[in-house]
């Protein structure tokens, strides 16, 4: 009998620890400060985040993911509930990003904002504040991995239409065009070398052709001085001028009068010539008669003006 008791005693201890440890849990795992609530509406997917996830603001934890649910009126979207502590800074600005903890693959919500100084974001239970979600680093690179996959393939394509079989003939056609080149180059230098050795024949000749140009132009300066001395052969050149054109002054005056009285005196040889070659064209049996007498004319003596008709 004393046994039992023992027992039971037992039982009623054992069950009373248990509910006292249970209680002691609930009272230090209840909260102490009330949460906003907020709201994100995506539809982007969310790989890795789970209800009871870390929602940190610029990296200080703030509060935790309440649940995740598919919104019934919008086909194809994700309602992610916040429950963040009242201290948060969330404004009309504020928006959110999915990152993940080391390698783990466990996702948490990143809030930031894009300007400092923005009016604060209100919400309750009843009208929940919407937070924006934008793509996180790994949907960056998943786009950007597909636009760089997309310019691979491309290229990838246009290396296959580089390397086709007529591409090829040409590019090997190139190269040897190159390497014939490269030999007729390699020549150069050979064909040049004998004009090289001929450089050192050509600058003493250059000097030397320099040196009678200075001798040149030496003598020519003596011979500008001698032909401009006194008495010298410019000034007798001039009194030479001036000599002959004395003399053409004197022919110009003492011959000249000369020649025009004959000049006067041949022009009327010459008219009376031409009237006796008219006179005898006219009238040739003036060779045997004799000319005729010129009838007056009119205001010479004798004549005798034609009767009226």
């Amino acid at each position: 009998m004393e046994n039992r008791s023992h027992a039971l005693m037992t039982g009623f201890f054992t069950i009373a620890l248990v509910v006292a440890a249970v209680l002691a849990g609930l009272w230090f795992n209840r909260e102490s400060t009330t949460r906003v609530p907020y709201v994100i509406a995506t539809t982007q997917s969310i790989p890795g985040l789970n209800p009871q996830a870390t929602v940190r603001y610029r990296g200080l934890e703030v509060g935790k993911v309440d649940s995740i649910d598919f919104n019934p009126g919008r086909s194809g979207e994700i309602l992610i509930s916040l429950m963040l502590d009242p201290e948060t800074p969330v404004t009309t600005t504020t928006y959110a990003r999915l990152g993940y903890q080391g390698v783990t693959g466990i996702a948490y919500i990143q809030l930031d904002d894009d300007k400092t100084g923005s009016p604060l974001l209100k919400s309750d239970k009843q009208h929940k504040a919407q937070i924006p979600l934008r793509p996180g680093l790994l949907d960056q690179l998943e786009k950007r991995g597909m636009v760089i996959l997309d310019m691979a393939e491309q290229v990838a394509r246009r290396a296959n239409d580089l390397l086709s079989p007529e591409n090829q003939h040409a590019v090997r056609g190139a190269i040897d065009n190159l390497g014939l080149a490269g030999e007729r180059f390699a020549q150069i230098p050979a064909k040049l070398d004998p004009a090289l050795q001929r450089l050192p024949e050509l600058t003493r000749k250059l000097d030397s052709a320099t040196a009678n140009i200075d001798q040149l132009s030496k003598d020519w300066d003596a011979l500008a001085l001698r032909l401009n001395a006194k008495d010298g052969p410019v000034d007798r050149l001039s009194d030479t001028v001036v000599s002959v054109g004395a003399i053409a002054s004197d022919i110009e005056l003492q011959t000249l009068p000369h020649l025009v009285t004959m000049t006067d005196e041949a022009k009327s040889s010459l008219r009376a010539v031409k009237r006796t070659v008219n006179t005898i064209s006219d009238r040739p049996q003036s060779l045997l008669f004799g000319t005729q007498a010129v009838p007056p004319g009119p205001g010479e003596p004798g004549f005798t003006p034609p009767p009226a008709k």
